[in-house]
């Protein structure tokens, strides 16, 4: 366990199901604090539809172990009452406009359930005063979700929460595809038109490296061409404010950082995955 000058916790928030992504948040914790805390539930204010949240795979006994195996010091299970003791909480906190697009505006009250949720979970875990008044404080998110990753930084910006937000970069399989654990549900057949997502990335991605013009056209053709694929959508957008470039896209040599976003149905699952863009 690494050792700082102060006592540090991490907070890795999770809602189970947890994969090798997952394990990644929990190694970059404990590599970075004294205590990790994960906590694992499945938050129903996430989700929209009653049958989604009722098929969200539930598996908290090989959770544990993966945290035990992680090196994390404690996991924080609560119960539904004890989030959210008499039922849903009548007083919400309201993602804003970073949640009206992309992920938002395909699931609407998505983003203000993570962040009413995720505030919990930051009074819950927030270290006392017996661990000392200098104690750093830390929370790990992956990557894959970037417009969360977006609006829980800017939360904690504009509501001056003690945490600093510790990104995670995304874990893939071997064939390319972002982990994810709704992946459980794709069949053989889906999983292989799934990587569809994972190459129209790397198109752009590869012309932003080489500082030649993106035109993401391309890539949302490559994904509309594969049968078993729907597109929700694929853009370019600036990684902070997550609004789409004006500029570096098609007729321009790509210049500076971006971020490729995308979302698809395939057969039953709804897949994202994003790519950060540089160019050399």
């Amino acid at each position: 366990m690494h050792r700082t000058a102060a006592p540090s916790l991490g907070l890795v928030p999770t809602m189970g199901a947890l994969h090798d992504g997952h394990r990644r948040l929990a190694e970059a914790a404990v590599a970075g604090n004294d205590v990790v805390v994960a906590s694992i539930f499945v938050n129903p204010l996430q989700f929209g539809d009653p049958v989604d949240l009722e098929r969200y795979p539930r598996t908290l006994e090989a959770d544990v172990a993966l945290l035990e195996e992680a090196g994390v010091d404690i996991a924080f299970a609560p119960g539904l009452e004890e989030m959210y003791p008499g039922g849903e909480p009548l007083v919400r906190v309201t993602a804003g406009p970073l949640a009206s697009k992309w992920e938002g505006a395909s699931r609407p009250g998505h983003f203000d359930g993570v962040c009413t949720v995720v505030a919990k979970l930051f009074h819950l875990a927030m270290p006392g005063p017996a661990a000392g008044g200098s104690t750093a404080y830390r929370a790990y998110f992956g990557q894959k979700d970037a417009q969360q990753v977006a609006i829980v930084q800017r939360m904690v910006r504009d509501l001056d929460f003690p945490v600093e937000i510790v990104p995670v970069p995304i874990v893939r399989a071997e064939d390319g595809l972002a982990l994810s654990s709704r992946n459980q549900f794709l069949s053989e057949q889906d999983r292989e038109a799934a990587l569809v997502l994972s190459r129209a990335l790397r198109l752009v991605e590869s012309r932003a490296r080489a500082r030649e013009p993106l035109n993401p056209d391309d890539a949302v053709a490559l994904i509309r061409s594969q049968p078993g694929v729907e597109l929700d959508y694929f853009e370019v957008v600036d990684p902070g404010t997550l609004e789409p470039l004006a500029v570096n896209c098609r007729e321009t040599p790509f210049t500076g950082e971006a971020l490729a976003i995308v979302a698809a149905q395939v057969g039953p699952v709804r897949l994202i995955d994003n790519m950060p863009l540089r160019a050399l």
